[in-house]
């Protein structure tokens, strides 16, 4: 059998460095690059039960509001209505969540978590935080909350979505 060379392999998503320094001053392109270094973390940890973060997302926001509509769903996690959908079968095919007939409009479905889906969110929360922590672990406590109220002023402030 003929050995085949195995090469590093690098994430080129993102490029390594900006030699005129224009990337470097963009905060837009500084939060996408520490975005990817804790997503892998975090979808590392997920996907141990088969999940991705818009899954976990949606189960915390279905323990959030119990009964709430895939419309409602899809809203705040700003994904379209067939991904919801999707996403929804997901969790309720895994024995994660149920989809109950809403009793004062019969024609709509309130999303529940059952107990399985409780139970392993309550994992999944504690896992998500020590990635959270893991992630940020270059920050002391005052940068850290420091960095967090910056971003969730940024995004809070957003009226255009």
């Amino acid at each position: 059998m003929p050995e085949t060379k195995k090469t590093a392999v690098t994430d080129t998503s993102l490029p390594a460095a900006d030699s005129n320094g224009v990337l470097d001053e963009l905060i837009g392109y500084a939060l996408k690059r520490a975005h990817v270094h804790m997503n892998r973390k975090l979808v590392a940890r997920l996907g141990q039960h088969d999940l991705r973060p818009a899954q976990f997302a949606a189960l915390v926001m279905i323990e959030q509001a119990p009964g709430l509509t895939q419309v409602d769903l899809g809203s705040q996690l700003s994904i379209d209505p067939p991904q919801v959908v999707t996403l929804v079968n997901k969790l309720e095919k895994m024995g994660l969540a149920l989809r109950i007939r809403s009793k004062p409009d019969r024609r709509a479905y309130g999303i529940y978590l059952s107990k399985s889906g409780e139970q392993l969110l309550k994992q999944l929360k504690t896992d998500a935080r020590e990635v959270d922590i893991d992630g940020t672990a270059s920050l002391d406590e005052g940068e850290r909350a420091q960095l967090l109220a910056l971003l969730k002023k940024l995004y809070r402030s957003d009226t255009n979505d």
